[in-house]
C-alpha cells in the first residue's frame, strides 16, 4: 500500500471511531484531555519531597501512601454523590476542591501540613472518576460505550504523556509553579464542565405506578456478580500496577539505569496512544467474555515474561505484550461496569469499581517489596502469572449468560427487598428505562 493509501486508509479509521458520539461527550472528553495535560502531583509527588525539601525517602513513601489512601476514601463517597446529587454538582465539587487543595499543597512547609493536604489532595482529585464514567454512560447509546470509554482512556494517556514531558521542565525551574499550573488546568476543567455540560443524571420513571426504588450501598455490596468484577478488577490492578512499582525496582536489582527504566516503560504510552483507537475499532463488537480473558491472560503473563528479560529488548517485548493487554482491559471493564449497573445506581456501582483500582495501588507496592525482598524479582512475576490466570478464570465463570451488548443489565427490586433479595437476581430492565439512560440530555 502506498503513503498516500496508508493516510487514506488511516483517517478513514479515524473517523469511523469519532463519528456517531454525542456533542456532550465530546465536552467531556475535552475535560479529561484538559485535566490530564495539568497532571503534576502524582507524577513528583516523590521527587519534590526527596529533591526540593530534602525529605527521606520513608516520609515520601507515606506522603505518597496518604495520597492513595485519600482516593480510596472518596471512591465510594464520590459514588453517593454522583447518585444523590447528580453528575454535573459532583464534577464541579470535586474539580474545584482539586484545584484549591493542589494549590494549598505547594505552599505547605509543616510535614504534619503536607500529609494533611497530600491525603485531601487524594481524596479530591478521585472523586470526580465515579461521576464522569457515570456521566458517559448516561450520554452514550450502550453499543457504543466500548468505543466511548476507549477514547477517554485515550485522551488519559495522551494528556499524561505530554504532561509528563512538561512537568519534568517545568520542575526545573520551580516545582510551585507545577502546583499551581495543575490548580489551573483543573479549575479550567470545573469552568468548562459548568458552560458546556448538563445535567445528565436520568428521570426516575413509574413503574406499575410506584417510582422506581432507590439503589443504595448494600445493593451494590449484595449485589454477588458485580462485586466479584469488583474483586477480579483488584486482581488485574495489581498486576498492572507493578509496570509502576516492581518493575523499576527488578530493572534497578539487574543493574540498569533509571533512564533505561524511563525508556521502557515508554513504549506503554506510545502503544496506548498509537494504538489504541484501531484495536478499539477491532474488539468492540466481540464477545465482552472473551475479551475480559484475554486481557487478564497476557497481562499476567505479559508481566510473567518479564522473569525471563536479561535485555532492554526483552524488558519491552514484556511491556509491548502488557500493554496490549491493558488497551483491551480499560475500555472492556469500564463498560462491563455499566452494564451490570442499575440506571439509578451507576455513581454507586462506578465509586465501587474505582476503590477496587485505588486499593491496588495501594496494595501493590507493600506487595512488590515484600516479594522482592525476600524472595526475588522472578517470584514476583511467577506470582502476577498466576493472578492473570485466576483473573481470566474468574471472569469466564461470571460473565456466562450476559446478555449481549447494547443492553443494560440494570434491574428494579421490590423497596423492601434489599433484606432478602438473592445478591446476584436480576430482571429485565423496566420499559421504558433504556430510552432514558440513552437520550439523558438534550
Amino acid at each position: 500500500m502506498s503513503i498516500a493509501g496508508l493516510r487514506r486508509a488511516t483517517g478513514e479509521s479515524v473517523r469511523r471511531s469519532v463519528s456517531g458520539l454525542p456533542r456532550e461527550f465530546w465536552w467531556l472528553w475535552t475535560s479529561t484531555l484538559v485535566n490530564r495535560l495539568g497532571a503534576f502531583v502524582a507524577t513528583f509527588m516523590v521527587l519534590y519531597l526527596t529533591m526540593e525539601r530534602g525529605y527521606s525517602a520513608s516520609y515520601a513513601g507515606l506522603v505518597a501512601s496518604l495520597h492513595g489512601l485519600g482516593g480510596v476514601v472518596s471512591s465510594v463517597g464520590a459514588g453517593v454523590m454522583t447518585d444523590r446529587l447528580g453528575r454535573r454538582p459532583t464534577l464541579l465539587i470535586a474539580q474545584s476542591s482539586t484545584a484549591a487543595s493542589v494549590a494549598l499543597l505547594g505552599f505547605m512547609q509543616h510535614p504534619a501540613a503536607i500529609a494533611g493536604v497530600a491525603f485531601l489532595v487524594g481524596m479530591t482529585s478521585n472523586a470526580s472518576r465515579p461521576a464522569v464514567q457515570a456521566m458517559m454512560a448516561d450520554i452514550v447509546k450502550p453499543e457504543d460505550r466500548v468505543r466511548a470509554f476507549s477514547l477517554n482512556y485515550w485522551a488519559i494517556n495522551l494528556g499524561f504523556a505530554i504532561s509528563s514531558v512538561a512537568a519534568g521542565f517545568i520542575a526545573e525551574f520551580s516545582y510551585l509553579a507545577g502546583f499551581l499550573g495543575e490548580a489551573a488546568m483543573t479549575l479550567a476543567c470545573a469552568v468548562l464542565i459548568f458552560l458546556k455540560l448538563p445535567e445528565s443524571r436520568p428521570e426516575r420513571v413509574l413503574v406499575d405506578g410506584k417510582s422506581e426504588p432507590e439503589v443504595g450501598m448494600r445493593t451494590v455490596l449484595r449485589d454477588g456478580r458485580f462485586m466479584s468484577v469488583v474483586g477480579l478488577s483488584f486482581l488485574v490492578a495489581l498486576i498492572f500496577q507493578q509496570g509502576f512499582v516492581g518493575l523499576p525496582v527488578a530493572m534497578g536489582t539487574d543493574g540498569f539505569s533509571s533512564s533505561d527504566f524511563g525508556m521502557i516503560i515508554a513504549f506503554n504510552g506510545v502503544l496506548i496512544v498509537a494504538l489504541q483507537i484501531p484495536v478499539t475499532r477491532f474488539i468492540e463488537h466481540r464477545d465482552t467474555r472473551r475479551l475480559l480473558i484475554l486481557s487478564s491472560a497476557l497481562a499476567g503473563y505479559g508481566f510473567g515474561l518479564t522473569a525471563f528479560a536479561g535485555s532492554l529488548a526483552v524488558y519491552a517485548l514484556a511491556v509491548c505484550v502488557w500493554t496490549f493487554a491493558e488497551i483491551i482491559n480499560a475500555p472492556t471493564q469500564t463498560s462491563i461496569v455499566v452494564r451490570l449497573s442499575p440506571v439509578h445506581g451507576r455513581g454507586r456501582y462506578q465509586g465501587m469499581y474505582t476503590m477496587s483500582w485505588a486499593v491496588a495501588g495501594l496494595v501493590a507496592p507493600l506487595m512488590s517489596g515484600f516479594v522482592i525482598d525476600h524472595y526475588g524479582a522472578d517470584w514476583l512475576w511467577g506470582i502476577c502469572a498466576v493472578l492473570g490466570t485466576l483473573a481470566a478464570g474468574g471472569y469466564w465463570l461470571l460473565m456466562r449468560g450476559l446478555p449481549k451488548e447494547g443492553v443494560d443489565v440494570g434491574f428494579d427490586r421490590d423497596p423492601g427487598a434489599d433484606a432478602d433479595a438473592d445478591a446476584g437476581s436480576r430482571t429485565e430492565p423496566a420499559p421504558g428505562r433504556e430510552d432514558v439512560a440513552k437520550s439523558p440530555v438534550p
